[in-house]
């Protein structure tokens, strides 16, 4: 056993080398996440009141659109996910997937910003766009998961060096963020220059369907795709997937589905993730139509550059103090200045413009609690599931948080057109420039889904982190049970040789 050890050892060594990635490979990976961050943030805080202040649709079927785009998007996920495992091509079974979905994927995120005309009859013309946009928004869907799912299984791919998959996160991160401030500003730059909000649409829609789809083949030619047929690491790569897909087979979805909903931290966790998301998603929802409707601005790219640019600087000040006063700690520091800032805004007279912006910063301090401190909480989670069965299960954990995510995210949304609809918002004809005078009614509903309804959302958030059961001192009891259990395991190991 001690001679296998030496070779394991030596083999290690010489593979080292071969781990390290080049500066032009990580900024290939990275940039393929850039259209992910560019046509994700759009649809968040402009596909609603694109589809209702433009397309003339109204805030009901609107709603629907997205609740069927978001439920197809989570419905997909793991059918692409197997394909994706199971392709075997000359190309990689990542890179295949990339290659042929990133045209469709740059199409049908552009069909879905233009405004077609059906019918003169205006009932027979909305409910025809409506399942325009729905076929659209289902497409698009399924090609941004063809390109965006084989993309992050790379990673492991590419490199099994710990550090080497830290650096490939970090440029997809900035790749991703970058991506997302860019596409506002864009729209900002954009609304200040053409007038006709079809055009405005068009134009931006355009760009960046461009800047989406071009990293993407960036990607491809700048990365190799270990899985490629007749590759040096495919037979490796291919032995290791047979292996760990026998293993997720044997445990049958309902397992599965018991494992995770029988594990109480994972519930607080997922309920945490949830109320903090639905929040953002229902603010950048209705940020334009507050922006618009309420302060009676031309733009709202500029608040909701406010929001995540304030965001994207807090996660790294967020995660120093987090070390500091605990991830629960952190938490209720950001969200408690989120309530803040939404309580702000309900109250928010229209001529106080400049106390807007200073809200929509207060928000982003929260906003970036609400990327960092869930996503950091399901490895506690994990690891406390280890210590009682013994066996890491992470995969289990992190499908049932992005299926819960998404279908949350689809109710939320969908909540907010009907809404609005109930609440009597008029929609522009398609055509129309002008936005219409708004009933009471409406702006209330607005001023509400901006104020008090993401308030309640994010105060059962902090409920939940009050009572998370794993807090810092139980997380290092469980992190020296495992080492325990470890360093047990190899006396064990030497005894019996």
């Amino acid at each position: 056993m001690t001679n296998h050890s030496h070779e394991d050892a030596a083999v290690a060594q010489n593979e080292s080398p071969s781990q390290k990635l080049s500066f032009s490979t990580k900024l290939a990976y990275g940039a393929g996440d850039m259209g992910a961050g560019i046509t994700s943030t759009l649809l968040a805080f402009s596909l609603l009141i694109f589809l209702t202040n433009v397309a003339g649709l109204k805030p009901e079927l609107a709603g629907t659109v997205l609740l069927i785009g978001k439920i197809w998007d989570a419905i997909n996920d793991p059918i692409v996910g197997v394909l994706s495992d199971r392709t075997r091509s000359r190309w990689g079974r990542r890179h295949s997937w990339m290659i042929f979905a990133a045209i469709p994927f740059g199409i049908f995120f552009f069909l879905q910003w233009i405004v077609p005309h059906f019918s003169d009859n205006g009932e027979t013309n909305q409910w025809i766009l409506f399942w325009y946009y729905a076929i659209v928004s289902i497409l698009f869907n399924m090609a941004f998961t063809g390109v965006n799912l084989p993309y992050t299984a790379l990673t492991a791919e590419l490199t099994q060096d710990y550090n080497e998959r830290t650096s490939l996160n970090n440029f997809r991160f900035a790749f991703s963020i970058g991506g997302s401030i860019f596409s506002l500003a864009l729209g900002q730059i954009i609304f200040a220059t053409i007038s006709n909000d079809q055009q405005r649409y068009l134009v931006l829609a355009l760009i960046c369907t461009l800047f989406s789809v071009l990293p993407t083949y960036w990607c491809v030619w700048g990365t190799q795709d270990p899985t490629a047929v007749g590759g040096s690491r495919y037979v490796e790569i291919e032995e290791n997937h047979q292996n760990s897909e026998s293993e997720e087979e044997s445990i049958p979805f309902f397992e599965q589905f018991l494992i995770a909903f029988t594990n109480k931290p994972f519930l607080y966790v997922i309920g945490i993730y949830l109320f903090s998301w639905l929040a953002f998603q229902l603010t950048a929802a209705i940020i334009p139509y507050f922006l618009i409707c309420w302060m009676r601005q031309d733009s709202y790219f500029t608040a909701a550059l406010v929001v995540q640019g304030v965001a994207l600087v807090m996660l790294f000040v967020w995660n120093f103090m987090s070390r500091r006063v605990g991830k629960r700690g952190v938490y209720f520091m950001g969200m408690s200045l989120w309530i803040i800032a939404e309580g702000g805004l309900f109250f928010l007279p229209p001529d106080q413009v400049g106390f807007m912006y200073v809200l929509f910063a207060m928000a982003g301090f929260g906003v970036a609690t609400a990327y960092l401190v869930p996503w950091s909480m399901l490895p506690d989670v994990i690891e406390l599931d280890e210590l009682k069965t013994g066996k890491r299960r992470e995969g289990i954990f992190y499908a049932f948080m992005v299926l819960l995510q998404k279908f949350g995210l689809a109710f939320g949304l969908w909540l907010v057109g009907v809404a609005l609809g109930k609440a009597g918002l008029i929609t522009p004809k398609p055509g129309e420039s002008i936005v219409p005078v708004q009933p009471e009614s409406a702006l209330f509903a607005i001023r509400f889904a901006v104020g008090p309804l993401p308030t309640f959302f994010l105060i059962c958030g902090l409920i939940l982190a009050y009572f998370y059961p794993i807090t810092r001192e139980v997380h290092a009891e469980i992190l020296l049970k495992l080492r325990e259990r470890k360093l047990g395991l190899e006396k064990k190991e030497i005894s019996d040789e």
